[in-house]
């Protein structure tokens, strides 16, 4: 059974790096890319908006002024996505690049008409440049092409299993939510997603699921519908 036909990917930069955590690893990039295969394969319709921290993270340059900075890391999500083109192109997968940065020589501009398009015909399509603007998270970016394509939910996967209340490597005594709202995320400054995407997510009644990287199996059953991790709503 099919929950969510039409899924939007968040990936982080480091799920394409290697044990150092940066770079691109050719290993990571077929894991992802076979993950990416078997949900196609499944009959689901495929967005994917990668972030850039195996290259660039904005926020930590020191010294320099964030506007540039986020250009930066904007230029480095674009190097990811040919990075994960090549790589679905190579499973077999129709793929289409789109940037938020005009580059007409690597990607066309985004659009959410094509890209719905795209994604009906059973192509990948893959979102880069973040929003084109500096100083909004790709978390950011993942909210607003999720509303643009008209996605059933927004399939994060991180280091940890789900939202807690707090801390679970520091805590161990963090309670982990099995449903919450981006409401209650925002009051309680709890760091999943920042405050420009909850609100954004809340305002468009998306669903999140936030689910552990740990295993790749997971993604596929998030994908299914089952209970894994945590489901974030815009209310109860």
């Amino acid at each position: 059974m099919m929950a969510y036909k039409r899924l939007l990917l968040k990936w982080s930069g480091e799920a394409l790096a290697d044990n150092s955590g940066s770079g691109i690893d050719e290993k990571a990039l077929d894991h992802a890319a076979e993950q990416v295969r078997r949900l196609v394969d499944n009959g689901h319709e495929i967005g994917i908006v990668n972030g850039a921290g195996n290259f660039w993270r904005g926020r930590l340059s020191e010294g320099m002024d964030r506007a540039e900075a986020d250009q930066i890391g904007m230029l480095a999500t674009v190097m990811n996505a040919i990075a994960l083109r090549d790589a679905f192109t190579r499973k077999g997968l129709q793929v289409e690049l789109m940037t938020a940065v005009p580059m007409p020589t690597v990607a066309e501009p985004v659009d959410a008409v094509k890209a719905r398009r795209f994604l009906s015909e059973g192509k990948v399509v893959i979102f880069a440049g973040g929003t084109g603007n500096p100083f909004f998270s790709t978390d950011s970016a993942a909210a607003l092409r999720a509303a643009m394509i008209h996605a059933d939910v927004i399939l994060k996967a991180t280091q940890v299993d789900g939202v807690y209340d707090r801390d679970p490597n520091l805590y161990p005594d963090a309670v982990r939510y099995d449903t919450i709202t981006y409401d209650e995320i925002l009051e309680k400054r709890l760091g999943v997603i920042d405050a420009t995407a909850a609100a954004l997510c809340r305002d468009f009644n998306q669903v999140l699921l936030v689910f552990s990287n740990s295993d790749p199996e997971l993604l596929i059953r998030a994908a299914r519908g089952e209970k894994i991790g945590t489901t974030v709503v815009a209310k109860r």
